[in-house]
């Protein structure tokens, strides 16, 4: 009985080492080939550059929210709401090209990328983003 028990508990112990693999290395199958490797970056709507329009910040954001739940039709009305108010920034026509694009409309998206990549102001998170670089190249 002892053996069994021994025998069970290794079993379980080598099972729990053989899962546990890859568990802390980062994989992205998505980018590995990519031939216009950029900087990993996060592919989320930005906030608003600190001193931005309250109004257009308020809308921004609300936009963000409705984009992380994946309503991206709502979230779109909110960030074109944002740019409507103020759209000096190059964030909100990101936030309206990754919407755009999760929508189907790759021609808005491009059109967007390209006015958020003239409006950056040297925004890393906009300038070296994959999707806009998929989209304007």
């Amino acid at each position: 009985m002892k053996k069994l028990l021994f025998l069970l508990v290794l079993i379980c112990f080598v099972l729990s080492v053989g899962c546990y693999g890859d568990y802390g290395e980062k994989k992205d199958s998505k980018t590995s080939d990519s031939k216009n490797s950029a900087v990993s970056l996060p592919e989320g709507p930005l906030a608003l550059p600190e001193g931005a329009n309250a109004e257009a910040n308020m809308h921004n954001e609300e936009g963000i929210s409705h984009y992380k739940e994946g309503h991206y039709d709502v979230a779109l009305k909110h960030f074109r709401e944002a740019s409507a108010i103020d759209s000096s920034t190059g964030e909100v026509h990101f936030n309206e090209a990754i919407c755009l694009d999760k929508l189907g409309d790759h021609g808005g998206a491009t059109k967007h990328f390209k006015v958020a990549q003239q409006k950056a102001n040297g925004s890393t998170l906009i300038l070296e983003s994959k999707i806009l670089l998929n989209h304007v190249q």
